[in-house]
């Protein structure tokens, strides 16, 4: 940090516009990762928000299978069972339960009794997030909007280098042109 101060305050004979405003540029950058980590948390919450309110709505409730449920050996496979499940007011429902909503019911007999989750409007739903799995995945959040944030700007500052060098390059060769002829005795 004290070089890019120096680089942007300092005065120094040698120090051209370019260096200037390269100096410039990356404490421009600087600040856009300072908001892009700023955003990216407020990403990783609201992530983990969003998963929060998911789980808000669903109740557990007992289900009892009339069917047998998929083998045990196709997890890898959505199997589904037929079953009948009480929501809240004592009415019974049935439907067809899936290893994505219940996975309980892979291996389980006909008459087995099994945890379900409900949906408000008392359909089955998918178990509802364990909270350190709600966090992994809002931090997973944050950690990918501020990698893609900080490769979008190194992206950034490696074209800015691009047209700063060939500005040198430039800058250089010219001085070099007008100097060159008088350090050496052949024409």
């Amino acid at each position: 940090m004290s070089r890019l101060a120096r680089l942007l305050t300092g005065r120094n004979a040698l120090r051209r516009p370019v260096d200037r405003i390269e100096g410039a540029v990356l404490v421009a950058l600087s600040a856009a990762f300072g908001v892009a980590v700023a955003i990216a948390c407020l990403a990783g919450i609201h992530t983990y928000e969003v998963q929060q309110a998911a789980t808000v709505g669903l109740r557990p409730a007992a289900a009892v299978l009339l069917q047998d449920g998929p083998s045990a050996d196709s997890l890898g496979r959505v199997g589904q069972a037929e079953a009948r499940w009480f929501v809240p007011g004592g009415v019974e429902q049935s439907g067809v339960l899936t290893t994505a909503t219940a996975p309980d019911i892979a291996g389980a007999v006909a008459g087995a009794r099994i945890t379900v989750w409900l949906n408000r409007s008392g359909q089955p739903a998918g178990p509802p997030a364990d909270q350190a799995v709600m966090i992994i995945y809002s931090l997973v959040a944050c950690t990918m909007v501020a990698a893609v944030a900080a490769l979008a700007l190194l992206g950034v500052y490696a074209l800015c280098r691009v047209v700063l060098d060939r500005r040198r390059l430039a800058a250089w060769e010219s001085a070099w042109d007008r100097t060159g002829p008088s350090w050496t005795t052949r024409r």
